[in-house]
C-alpha cells in the first residue's frame, strides 16, 4: 500500500510517501479499514517533532483520524461488516488498568492511539479494534467524517462533560483558526451562548463572524482582556477556550468572572505560561485540562452531529502524497478549520 511515513524526529522533510506493508489482522477483534481520507491535527507535528515523548519504531505512519471502508473483520468482530462505512475513534486501551477497568480507558497509562502507538491513518489502509468503527453521521463525505473525531470528542468533553456549557453563557475562544478552535464555535453557538474569538488575523476574525462568532478581536491590536471588560461590562466570561497557552494564559484567566472556567486541550504557545494563582483561588475559578474523551462521549457527539446538522470546517484538501505540505499549511498556523488528507482508490 501507499503511506507517508516518518523516517526521524524534525522538519517535514522527515515524511516520506513510499510504499509501505499492508496491515494484518493481528487480534479476533480487529478490522482493516480501506481509509477514503484522513485528518491533520497538532498532535501528528509534535510526534514528528519529538515533543510528546512518544518513542516510535521507525519508520512511523502518523495521523489519528481517518475514515473509510471496512473490508476485512475478525474472527470476533459481531458489530461489522465488509462494505461498512466507517468514522474512527482514535485511542483503545490496555484492558487492565484501573481507567480501562472502570471504563475510563481513553485516560489508560498505557493509551495506544492511532498514529502514536499504533500505526496511524497516512496511508490506504490502517488495523483497529472494531469497538473503534462508528457509522459516518448522515450526510457526511469521507472528508467531513475524517475531520471531525479528535477535535471534536476532545472538545465535546471539555465544553459539555466539563465545563457544562450552558445557553445564555458567554464563551471566549483563544486563537480561532484551528481545528478545536472553529469547531468550539460551531457547537456553543449551536447551544446558545455567546461568543467572543481572538486571532491575530482579520481574515480569520472575518470568517468567525460569518459562522456566528457575537464578537471579533484581533490581539494584536487589542488587548483582548479590555475588549472583555468592555462587552462584559467589567463581569467577564463564563468560559474560556485556551489551546494556545503561552503569554495569553494569564490573560484568558483575567478574562473569566468569578467562578468561570477555563478548558485547554493544548499549548500551540508553549507549555510553561506564567501563572496567576491568586486569580485562580480568589475568583474561585476551574481549570480543566482535556484530551481525547470516552466512546460514550463519542456517541454522544455523533447524535448531537446528527439532529444539530453541524459539519466540521474544512480548510483544505491535499491528496495523501502532499502530507508534508498539510502539515506545513497547519504548523505556520495558515487553516482556518480542519485540513484533510484524501486517499487515494
Amino acid at each position: 500500500m501507499k503511506a507517508v511515513r516518518m523516517h526521524g524526529y524534525g522538519g517535514i522533510e522527515q515524511l516520506f510517501y513510499e510504499d509501505a506493508a499492508e496491515p494484518r489482522i493481528a487480534e479476533p477483534n480487529d478490522v482493516i479499514v480501506k481509509l477514503k481520507a484522513a485528518a491533520i491535527n497538532h498532535i501528528d507535528i509534535w510526534n514528528r517533532l519529538g515533543q510528546t515523548g512518544q518513542i516510535f519504531e521507525i519508520p512511523h505512519i502518523l495521523g489519528a483520524d481517518g475514515a473509510g471502508i471496512v473490508v476485512e473483520v475478525g474472527a470476533k468482530v459481531t458489530n461489522l461488516k465488509p462494505g461498512d462505512a466507517v468514522c474512527l475513534y482514535p485511542p483503545t486501551g490496555c484492558g487492565q488498568c484501573e481507567f480501562c477497568l472502570t471504563g475510563n480507558d481513553w485516560m489508560c497509562i498505557r493509551l495506544r492511539v492511532l498514529g502514536e502507538r499504533l500505526e496511524g491513518t497516512y496511508a490506504e489502509f490502517v488495523r483497529l479494534p472494531a469497538e473503534n468503527c462508528f457509522p459516518i453521521p448522515a450526510g457526511y463525505s469521507f472528508e467531513e467524517a475524517a475531520a471531525f473525531p479528535l477535535v471534536f470528542v476532545t472538545l465535546w468533553r471539555m465544553l459539555i462533560t466539563n465545563a457544562k456549557l450552558k445557553p445564555g453563557e458567554t464563551v471566549l475562544i483563544i486563537g480561532i483558526g484551528g481545528g478545536v478552535a472553529s469547531a468550539s464555535l460551531q457547537v456553543a453557538k449551536r447551544l446558545g451562548a455567546h461568543v467572543m474569538v481572538t486571532s491575530s488575523s482579520d481574515e480569520k476574525l472575518e470568517r468567525a463572524k460569518q459562522l456566528g462568532a457575537d464578537h471579533a478581536v484581533n490581539h494584536r491590536k487589542r488587548d483582548f482582556v479590555e475588549a472583555v471588560n468592555e462587552l462584559t461590562k467589567q463581569r467577564g466570561v463564563d468560559l474560556v477556550v485556551d489551546c494556545v497557552g503561552g503569554e495569553v494564559w494569564r490573560k484568558s484567566l483575567a478574562s473569566l468572572t468569578r467562578g468561570g472556567r477555563l478548558v485547554t486541550c493544548g499549548a500551540t504557545a508553549g507549555g510553561q505560561p506564567d501563572d496567576d494563582i491568586a486569580a485562580i483561588f480568589s475568583k474561585h475559578l476551574t481549570i480543566y485540562g482535556s484530551t481525547l474523551g470516552s466512546r460514550e462521549e463519542f456517541r454522544q457527539l455523533l447524535s448531537f452531529l446528527t439532529v444539530s446538522r453541524i459539519k466540521p470546517i474544512i480548510d483544505s484538501v491535499f491528496p495523501l502524497r502532499d502530507a508534508a505540505s498539510a502539515q506545513h499549511r497547519v504548523e505556520t498556523a495558515q487553516q482556518f478549520g480542519k485540513v484533510v488528507l484524501r486517499i487515494p482508490n
